[in-house]
This record gives C-alpha cells, sequence and structure tokens, in this order.
C-alpha cells in the first residue's frame, strides 16, 4: 500500500498526478480541432485520417486492464513514471511527424502511454487518501479532470492550432511531461513499488484480454467504413467474444488471475462500471457531436468551438473545489448519480432541437449548463463506486477496469452515433434535403440517442447502487460507513 504523506505534501501529489491524467484526457479532443490542418499538411485522405484518431483509440483502449495490473504488481510509482515517459516521448514524435506513418505510429505508442498513466494514477489517489472526506474531496478534483479535460482540450486546440500550428497539440505536452515526472518522482513515496511483490503476471489473460478489446475497437472505429453487417467488421467482433470467453474461463481457473472475478461480486463496483459505459457513450456524444454541430451546421470556428465548452468547464471546477466531496458525504454515491445523469440527459435533449440557425445563449448554452451541473454531480460517486470497495492490491486492476469501461463505452458509443448520425444525413441527401439541414438531422438523431444512454445509466444507477460506501475490506475506514 501506498506510504501515506502528510499535510500538504499529499494534496501536491494530487494536482501532480491529476495534471499528468489531464495531460492525457486532453489529447482525446485537443487532435479533433487540428484535423483538417492535419490533412492538408500531410495530404491524409478522408479515410485515413480517422486512424490519427483510432491509433490512439486502439492503444489505449486495448492496455488500460493490463496497466492497472501491470501497476499493482510491479509498483505503481515505478509504472506511472515509465508511462508518463513514454507518453511524453510519443507526443514529441507526433510533434515532428512528417509523414502519415509516422503520426499514426506515434500516436499508437501514445495511446499506449496514456493506458499505463491513466489506469495506474486513480489507484495511486485511492491508496494516498483514506480517510472518507478527504478521499471524497480527492475524487472530486480527479473527477473534474477527466469530465473538463475534453472540452478543455477543444478550448486549446482551437487556440493552439489557430495561433502556431497542428503540430503544437502535440508539443504542448513536453514540458507538461517533464514538470509531472520530476514532480512525482519527488512527492510520490518509493512504498508505492511495493505493492505486490512476489506475485506473477497471468500472462495467458492478459494476451486475451488485450486482444479482445484491440479487436472490439478496431472493428467499432472501422465499423463505418467497412460495414457494420461486414465479413470484416462481424469476423473482428466474433474473435474479440471468443478472446473473452477464454480470458474468463482462464481467469476462473488460474491462480494469480490478470483479473479476479470475484471482484464483480461487489455490487457497486458491477454497477459502476455498467453505468460508466452508457455514460461515457453520452459524453462523447456531447464532445464530438456537439463539437461538429457547432462547427458544420453553425460556422463556428476552432477557437469559438472551444469556447463554447468554457461555461461547463466553470461549473465542473466548482464541483471539484469541495462541493461533490461535500454532498456525497451528506447524500452517499447513489442519489448525486442518478440525479447528475438526469440533468446530463436534459441538457443532451435540449441539443437533440440542434436548429439550423442556432443561437448560443438560447440554444447551445443551457444544454451546456445542464450537462456540466449532471458531469459534476455524477462522476465523483460514480468513480467512488468503482474503487471504494477493493482492497489496495487491486487498486490498479480496479481503477483500469473502469477506465476501461469509460473508454470502450466511448469507442463504442462514438462509432454507433456517427454512424447513425451518417446515415440520417446520407438519408437526407438523397430525398432532396440540403446538405447543412441534413447535417444538423444526423446531429439530432445522434444526440436523441445519446440523451437515451445517459436516461438508462440514471436508471441502472439510480436502482440498483448502494446508497452509501462501504467500509474497505481491510476494515480501514476507506469510505461512509451505514
Amino acid at each position: 500500500m501506498t506510504a501515506p504523506l502528510e499535510g500538504a505534501r499529499r494534496w501536491r501529489a494530487l494536482y501532480m498526478l491529476c495534471l499528468g491524467v489531464l495531460m492525457i484526457v486532453l489529447d482525446t479532443t485537443i487532435v479533433t480541432v487540428a484535423l483538417p490542418s492535419m490533412k492538408a499538411d500531410l495530404g491524409f485522405s478522408e479515410t485515413s485520417l480517422v486512424w490519427v484518431v483510432n491509433a490512439y483509440m486502439l492503444s489505449f483502449g486495448g492496455f488500460l486492464l493490463l496497466g492497472g495490473r501491470l501497476g499493482d504488481l510491479y509498483g505503481h510509482r515505478r509504472l506511472f513514471l515509465s508511462g508518463l515517459v513514454l507518453f511524453t516521448a510519443a507526443s514529441l514524435a507526433c510533434g515532428l511527424a512528417g509523414s502519415q506513418l509516422m503520426l499514426v505510429a506515434a500516436r499508437a505508442v501514445q495511446g499506449l502511454g496514456g493506458a499505463v498513466v491513466t489506469a495506474v494514477a486513480l489507484s495511486l489517489i485511492m491508496n494516498l487518501f483514506t480517510e472518507d472526506g478527504e478521499r471524497a474531496k480527492a475524487m472530486g478534483i480527479y473527477g473534474f479532470v477527466c469530465a473538463a479535460g475534453g472540452s478543455i482540450g477543444a478550448l486549446l486546440g482551437g487556440v493552439l492550432t489557430t495561433g502556431l500550428s497542428w503540430h503544437w497539440v502535440f508539443l504542448v505536452n513536453l514540458p507538461i511531461g517533464v514538470f509531472v515526472y520530476i514532480g512525482c518522482g519527488r512527492l510520490l513515496p518509493h512504498a508505492a513499488d511495493d505493492v505486490g511483490a512476489g506475485q506473477q503476471l497471468d500472462w495467458a489473460g492478459a494476451v486475451t484480454i488485450t486482444g479482445s478489446l484491440m479487436l472490439a475497437v478496431y472493428a467499432v472505429v472501422g465499423g463505418n467504413e467497412a460495414g457494420w453487417r461486414s465479413m470484416q467488421t462481424l469476423s473482428l467482433l466474433g474473435i474479440a467474444a471468443l478472446l473473452f470467453i477464454a480470458f474468463l474461463i482462464i481467469e476462473s481457473r488460474v491462480r494469480q488471475p490478470l483479473m479476479p472475478l470475484s471482484l464483480f461480486r461487489h455490487r457497486n463496483i458491477a454497477v459502476a462500471n455498467v453505468v460508466a459505459v452508457l455514460w461515457s457513450a453520452a459524453m462523447f456524444a456531447w464532445f464530438v457531436i456537439s463539437a461538429l454541430y457547432l462547427q458544420l451546421v453553425l460556422d463556428y470556428k476552432a477557437l469559438d468551438v472551444g469556447l463554447a465548452f468554457v461555461p461547463a468547464d466553470l461549473i465542473m471546477a466548482a464541483f471539484s473545489l469541495g462541493l461533490s466531496a461535500r454532498i456525497v458525504v451528506r447524500y452517499g454515491l447513489r442519489s448525486p448519480m442518478w440525479v447528475g445523469l438526469l440533468l446530463a440527459a436534459v441538457g443532451l435533449a435540449l441539443f437533440a432541437r440542434a436548429p439550423l440557425e442556432g443561437r448560443f445563449l438560447v440554444d447551445v448554452l443551457p444544454g451546456m449548463l445542464l450537462l456540466g451541473l449532471g458531469a459534476g454531480l455524477a462522476f465523483n460517486p460514480l468513480l467512488l463506486a468503482a474503487m471504494n470497495d477493493v482492497p489496495p492490491s487491486d487498486a490498479g486492476l480496479a481503477s483500469g477496469v473502469v477506465n476501461t469501461a469509460f473508454m470502450m463505452g466511448g469507442a463504442l458509443g462514438l462509432a454507433v452515433l456517427a454512424s447513425l448520425a451518417d446515415g440520417e444525413t446520407r438519408q437526407a441527401i438523397t430525398s432532396g434535403v440540403e446538405q447543412i439541414a441534413a447535417l444538423a438531422a444526423g446531429h439530432r438523431l445522434a444526440f436523441v440517442w445519446g440523451t437515451g444512454f445517459a436516461l438508462l445509466a440514471a436508471l441502472i444507477g439510480g436502482v440498483l447502487l448502494r446508497p452509501k460506501m462501504a467500509p474497505s475490506p481491510e476494515g480501514a475506514a476507506t469510505g461512509l460507513v451505514h
């Protein structure tokens, strides 16, 4: 277990860890704004350009669970710093890329480093903060980084691409990565590398689950191009399913499993991961589909799109700075989660109007405010529910599981929503509708489905989640008691 730090040093360590995670989260959206510039500079086609995003998602989603378990076995601090070095070096390669192949390959390495950093950071935070109120506050700050990072990335991407060039959406990671490495190297206790000493990695489980996740992500992100009923898509999904079944069989028999199936006997962990899949699908509808709507339908510039997300960011910041922790302490986990998800669903429903000549104050701002409020309320209790019932020895595993749930839900949700929007747009154009109106129709359908994802997540969380956090298996005061 991570040795406890005293006073302000523990909070400085938290801020360093969150800065490292923010760098990773930013990269999921900061690149989106710069894609047109990359296309023009490196000669990408429409088909090949998507791999600038897909290569990152493929390796990130595939290695999250493995990265979390490696941290449990070989040391959280050591793995976090190693992942940070890998991500930062890959960012330099992306920024210096002069060809399509170099950029896509470097993005894949970025995803691997990002998976390790993200999976291990949450377990480090959980082990640093064991007292109920402080843990809730720390998780509120972490939740803000996860929730707001995507929209902050859109703003930063617009600023860097407009003011400098697309290369800087990657090069900006260099000073951040170096700063976080030095800070975490000094602040994090070396005892964080004692976790899992003497244990062995379940290589058979690692190979099957990583292969399953990577094939599933590959099938999903390529589904629009290849066709959802094509032999390629169905074969890849079938092989991914078979590998996942093999993984479950291996985990039920091996002495030291990569993912103990008993983990999901904890009701809150199981429920939180299901909710995470649905909620991340809805969040991707917010980040990506709303950004496309603002750019393609309302003709916003890259910087204007980023600024449109600022109100939501400010609300989530307010929750992260203590408000969310106080709400969880007073009301437990269940109520803030389902109320937050419901508010987010209403925000997405407002976007589902998607008028052709929408005005910011009437047609954009209300939805942004409700989505920011909903994310601020829901993220902290969701993360606590997914992490609080496990012992420190499985913290990295639980972190990897919930982050994998978020990533897979987002990848699958985005692919499905983009496919629905594209199909609706094509059908409208075929029917003689003008292109702008057809695009708006496609976005409306995507927002309707995103609303459905958020409503289903709110229903599952509200009905099945235990209202308060349980004591840890070791009897430590790691959460709110009944």
